[in-house]
């Protein structure tokens, strides 16, 4: 497969404290995740929200992941180990100054390989660049399954789609995501209808934008 993204890493946030949503969202978009981006191997970072009415639409919700609000995705390529790594280190180490979210819960959290990509032929642009692309929001399954990736880019709202597969292969590190996959598309229109039959989580969430945070109020 090309592209030099390898690591798709994850985290379905629940805010633990109702009063808390404007704080969190201030705290990630203008200190949390810009401190990401220096990085070695990260390439990328998206935020979006289950707005009540995301969650309302959700074609399958069952266990920790239904108290999902927000997810965060960071594409990461090589050096892996190192990214993770350093990643991690950072993160500890911001907590240990007072820069991290109090109010937060972490429902699913961790590296995730790329296993596919693809992109609907309207859009023009690679597969590889899809996440690159501006959209509204993303349509998101966890599951143990693999979803065809083809079927999906042929809804006319979806944009392109990843895949992801669960791996414990970094066992040095507090994260294991073996034996969950996750799919994400990339929307610029309506979301698709999906088979959940057999999915842990399926729906839809909104990109965040600066300030538009009054989703829960």
């Amino acid at each position: 497969m090309n592209g030099k993204v390898r690591i798709g890493f994850f985290s379905f946030t629940e805010i633990t404290d109702p009063a808390e949503h404007r704080s969190y969202n201030e705290w990630h978009m203008y200190d949390h995740m810009p401190e990401q981006f220096p990085i070695a191997g990260i390439v990328y970072g998206q935020r979006w929200v289950s707005t009540p009415a995301c969650t309302a639409s959700r074609a399958a919700s069952s266990g920790p992941l239904a108290a999902t609000h927000y997810l965060t995705l960071y594409l990461m390529s090589d050096p892996v180990r190192a990214t993770l790594r350093e990643f991690y280190e950072h993160g500890r180490a911001l907590a240990k100054v007072g820069r991290f979210h109090q109010h937060r819960r972490a429902l699913l959290s961790g590296p995730f390989l790329v296993t596919g990509m693809a992109a609907a032929p309207r859009v023009l642009v690679r597969a590889e660049a899809v996440p690159y692309r501006p959209h509204s929001g993303v349509y998101v399954i966890v599951d143990s399954k693999p979803v065809a990736l083809d079927e999906l880019v042929a809804a006319p709202g979806v944009a392109g789609a990843w895949s992801f597969a669960g791996t414990d292969e970094y066992t040095d590190l507090p994260w294991a995501t073996k034996g969950r996959g996750v799919t994400v598309c990339w929307l610029d229109g309506d979301a698709p209808a999906v088979d959940a039959t057999t999915a842990e989580f399926a729906g839809p969430f909104e990109t965040i934008g600066p300030h538009d945070w009054n989703w829960f109020e």
